[in-house]
């Protein structure tokens, strides 16, 4: 179906990027595909026909582990997990995990046993950080041995690319995730949160950015109105979500 003026609709653009995603792990060696919107939510990504992608465009290494039915799959796997600490493409091979550049962390997180219980000897995953707090992916594996490095590579621009338009897509068409343009917050709203999230108290902030009391708690409680959230808690978590309160600010 076409919309009125002549571009693709979302369901269409799904279709034929969850094509390009089996495409790009075939022609890769690659042909396992896992995929998610939101590792913080147990719902597979599913179809315009409500059938989950992982039983109709893609297919995983063991048939039998339907890992889009068990809800507790994120919370155990290390390639999920991975894609808390690496916000960047990442390969698996030979027993560990590698990308562009040296990154101890995301070594860290690594667990080679688990790869060997799913038989995989190769994978390429591609985690998407999106606005509002989700994290999607798409994992390419194999369990056949291939020198996936090289692959990488060559191919882990376009795979983030082609991971980044599938997951936002999908979003778009499921109506998840922040709805309209990002708020605008003042910069004394942005100040009082920024010292809220370093742990400080109203009382404290007055005190530090030399206003009062009352002003503190005015500027906090209208940040958290326009962010359409309740409380102070909320308002942090949404504003750094957004980029307003950055993890190595303050004031």
């Amino acid at each position: 179906m076409m919309t009125s003026d002549h571009h693709p609709s979302l369901e269409d653009q799904l279709d034929l990027l969850a094509r390009e995603v089996r495409d790009a792990g075939v022609e890769m060696g690659l042909p396992y595909i896992a995929v998610s919107a939101d590792i913080g939510s147990p719902e597979p990504m599913f179809d315009r026909d409500g059938r989950p992608f992982a039983e109709t465009f893609f297919r995983w290494i063991d048939p039998e582990l339907e890992y889009w039915k068990d809800r507790a799959f994120a919370l155990r796997s290390t390639l999920v997990h991975s894609t808390r600490t690496c916000a960047e493409p990442f390969y698996f091979a030979d027993g560990r995990l590698g990308s562009w550049r040296p990154n101890p962390v995301l070594q860290a997180a690594n667990d080679p046993e688990e790869y060997t219980d799913a038989r995989i000897r190769a994978a390429i995953v591609s985690p998407v950080h999106l606005p509002g707090g989700a994290i999607g992916a798409v994992v390419w594996a194999t369990d056949k041995e291939i020198d996936v490095e090289p692959v990488f590579h060559r191919e882990a621009e376009y795979l983030y690319a082609l991971t980044l338009k599938f997951v936002a897509t999908y979003h778009d068409a499921r109506a998840i995730g922040p709805k309209g343009p990002a708020v605008h917050l003042t910069r004394r709203e942005i100040q009082c949160l920024k010292w809220a999230a370093a742990g400080k108290t109203d009382a404290e902030i007055a005190t530090i950015i030399d206003i009062s009391l009352p002003t503190v708690r005015f500027h906090i409680t209208n940040a958290a109105r326009k962010l359409g959230v309740a409380g102070k808690a909320q308002a942090i978590h949404r504003a750094t979500t957004l980029g307003y309160v950055g993890g190595r600010e303050s004031g």
